[in-house]
């Protein structure tokens, strides 16, 4: 591996972190500089003032773009790596203020790389892990001892892709078990593709420290640790969202599609719109502004009900709260942002008071469907 460190540095002083690092590690420490070739066993550190991105097997530096303000140095270089090294890349979040990070470990995951945060409880800033945490994108939350034997094993993992890609599929044994998640779980993962099952059984794997060709013994864990199987299925349920994530298609809807529904609609009767797939939230709650907004344009008084569903209790749970790390800032303009949210001391929150005033919310209410392996839940309503 090639170790980057990313702090956040005064732009007008020099940095001592390099000759403060090579007294404690045997790897080459070099403040990066442009075109600087990645090498294994190196330890790369951010020099101030500059953004760090990773391209070509190469570092680049760049100026920030935002000479005030908030700049997010780790978002952007995670962001680069995703872009570049896709499952090969891994991040870790430790002590700091703020929530620098979080979306570029979220683009870590949706590649199938690696994510972890410090333990909030151990960091001296807990800032940048809860915010972390709070995307649901962080494989792992350890103390700092804990981190180099994860690591290892991580790359033990991905150290035997190149081995088990040679495995026929029949003797890998995906259909047994997709077969036993489909029994003991509510999921069912049939028409998932082969590579991402693959891959995401070999991560578990790795975690728990048991070699790629060892489907026998992993199983065995499966069929007697309910725990695991549910981790399993949980690590299956991939949540590819943000807000107004592709922006066309929301221009499109709130351009042509959306306002023709509000305007057709009769007074008395009810627009109720459902979100299936709803992961965490972010795309309810977006359609749910468009929709508000164009209420409001209009000038009716039409009644909107928003319901949304996914199979991920925890997800729905996340989606019930409202609650976002303040790098939503990134995808959610600061006058929807002012609008439609609350901004607290470590998270945006959905207001549940906003809206037309002809709006009346209503509390938010959820039901299970066991049967079903979902549950419903109505996140809006005015």
């Amino acid at each position: 591996m090639a170790f980057i460190l990313v702090q956040h540095l005064d732009p007008t002083h020099e940095s001592m972190m390099v000759d403060l690092l090579s007294a404690h590690t045997s790897m080459p420490v070099r403040q990066a500089t442009d075109g600087t070739p990645l090498e294994p066993d190196h330890f790369y550190v951010i020099p101030p003032g500059r953004h760090l991105s990773v391209a070509n097997g190469a570092l680049h530096l760049s100026q920030p773009e935002a000479r005030h303000g908030t700049r997010l140095p780790f978002d952007f270089l995670l962001n680069s790596m995703a872009s570049t090294c896709a499952s090969r890349s891994i991040g870790i979040v430790l002590s700091g203020t703020g929530s620098d990070g979080s979306l570029g470990l979220r683009a870590i995951k949706q590649k199938g790389g690696f994510a972890i945060a410090q333990e909030p409880g151990e960091a001296g800033y807990d800032g940048m892990p809860r915010s972390a945490i709070a995307t649901g994108a962080v494989d792992l939350i350890l103390p700092v001892e804990a981190m180099p034997a994860a690591l290892v094993a991580h790359a033990r993992g991905d150290a035997g892709r190149g081995a088990t890609a040679t495995v026929a599929a029949p003797e890998f044994r995906l259909g047994e078990v997709v077969d036993l998640l489909r029994q003991r779980t509510a999921h069912d993962f049939r028409l998932y593709k082969p590579g991402t099952l693959r891959r995401r059984i070999q991560r578990r794997m790795a975690m728990g420290a048991i070699e790629p060709h060892a489907m026998d013994r992993y199983l065995a864990i499966l069929r007697n640790d309910r725990h695991e199987l549910d981790l399993l299925a949980k690590d299956l349920l991939i949540h590819v969202t943000s807000f107004f994530r592709d922006p066309r298609v929301f221009d499109r809807l709130a351009e042509t599609v959306i306002p023709d529904l509000v305007r057709d609609r009769a007074p008395d009767l009810p627009l109720r719109l459902w979100i299936a797939g709803c992961s965490t939230g972010e795309e309810t709650y977006s359609i749910t502004m468009l929709f508000r907004e164009a209420i409001a344009a209009a000038g009716v008084a039409v009644k909107l009900q928003v319901f949304a569903s996914d199979v991920d209790g925890d997800a729905i749970a996340v989606a019930r709260e409202g609650l976002y790390p303040h790098t939503i800032e990134a995808e959610v303009s600061a006058a929807r942002l002012a609008r439609f949210f609350t901004k607290e001391e470590r998270a945006i929150a959905w207001r549940r008071t906003s809206g037309p005033p002809s709006c009346s919310p209503s509390r938010t209410c959820c039901r299970t469907r066991p049967s079903r392996g979902s549950i419903w839940c109505r996140v809006a309503t005015c």
